[in-house]
């Protein structure tokens, strides 16, 4: 007769699961805490910049009060101080919404063509395109100052000034090469890879069958983009122009050895061809000759303060007109 032994085995899957629970690290509890750790560090951060910021400005505004914001006059002279901004703020603006309105369009345009382009062809532009957004500022200015200059002005800035000086004012005052006009044109190359970068991306992640539903209704390449993808793309394509535009007003080396770098009541930006001044590159050139125990030095770091208000102010009103785009639905707005 064949006996058969039968050995009762425990449940190994249950043993380990029992063993597992026992000792296992709350995985849960641990992710919450890093994210709420890194959220509040972006916070904190902003905080304690702002709060450093305006306390060693503190000085330049007992002094001047919001004239420091509205007044023109810049003179370190000790004894004679008197430091207004205003000019500074207004070219900051004026810099970067040139450069924004000539990079832009130029931007989305190259997003545009690499999107439908072949691989062969798109591949390597995107690369390059890529490869212009890691070219440090200061190669800019270099290139800006030495190369660059002298073709813009005998190319561009001349003929503008000859043609259209007597009817639009932007162009009335005699070219120079160093100035508002020179300083744009290079803040828009220099923010074009940003803004093409993710304008690609945004354009290749809208689902391929919009596009061809656009082209079996009969629609023409530039009617699908204009069906198929802009709606579909639009705040994205914003989001990607505020990234730009954050660049723009933050430069500081590319514009600093182009705008001229005029001071006081000369440096409102009254033409393109005039020198100017932005708020980071009136701390770029003076920070160092500042002396502490003047208000020179409060001055500068209050024009940082400002910097940094004008950048919150427009990052802040840029996000509300995303989110009211985001409502907008079959052309109602539902405020």
């Amino acid at each position: 007769m064949l006996f058969r032994s039968y050995v009762i085995i425990p449940d190994c899957d249950v043993f380990i699961n029992q063993k597992h629970t026992r000792f296992a690290l709350p995985t849960d509890k641990i992710f919450k805490i890093i994210a709420v750790v890194a959220g509040a560090y972006i916070l904190v951060v902003i905080l304690l910049m702002v709060f450093q910021l305006y306390h060693e400005s503190q000085p330049i505004w007992q002094k001047e009060g919001l004239s420091f914001i509205l007044g023109s006059e810049w003179n370190a002279v000790e004894g004679r101080e008197s430091f207004g901004a205003a000019p500074y703020v207004l070219g900051t603006l004026v810099t970067a919404g040139f450069a924004m309105a000539m990079g832009v369009p130029v931007s989305i345009g190259i997003a545009m063509f690499i999107s439908q382009a072949p691989k062969i062809i798109a591949n390597p532009i995107s690369m390059v395109i890529d490869l212009l957004a890691a070219i440090p500022s200061i190669v800019y200015g270099f290139w800006g100052l030495y190369v660059f200059r002298d073709s813009l002005l005998n190319y561009i800035e001349y003929p503008l000034h000859d043609f259209l000086g007597d009817k639009i004012w932007f162009f009335s005052s005699a070219p120079f090469g160093l100035d508002i006009f020179s300083a744009s044109i290079i803040l828009a190359i220099m923010i074009i890879p940003t803004i093409s970068a993710v304008s690609r991306e945004i354009m290749s992640a809208v689902p391929h069958m919009q596009k061809e539903a656009a082209y079996m209704l009969g629609a023409t390449k530039w009617e699908m983009f204009k069906l198929a993808i802009f709606p579909y793309a639009k705040t994205g394509l914003i989001g990607a122009a505020i990234l730009g535009l954050g660049r723009a007003v933050g430069e500081t080396m590319a514009v600093t050895m182009l705008i001229g770098n005029a001071t006081g009541p000369s440096a409102f930006p009254q033409t393109l061809f005039q020198p100017g001044q932005t708020m980071s590159s009136i701390i770029a050139n003076e920070f160092i000759e500042a002396s502490p125990a003047s208000l020179h030095l409060p001055a500068l770091i209050g024009v940082g303060f400002v910097l940094l208000l004008v950048a919150v102010v427009i990052n802040v009103v840029a996000h509300i007109l995303v989110s009211k785009m985001l409502r907008v639905k079959e052309g109602i707005i539902n405020a």
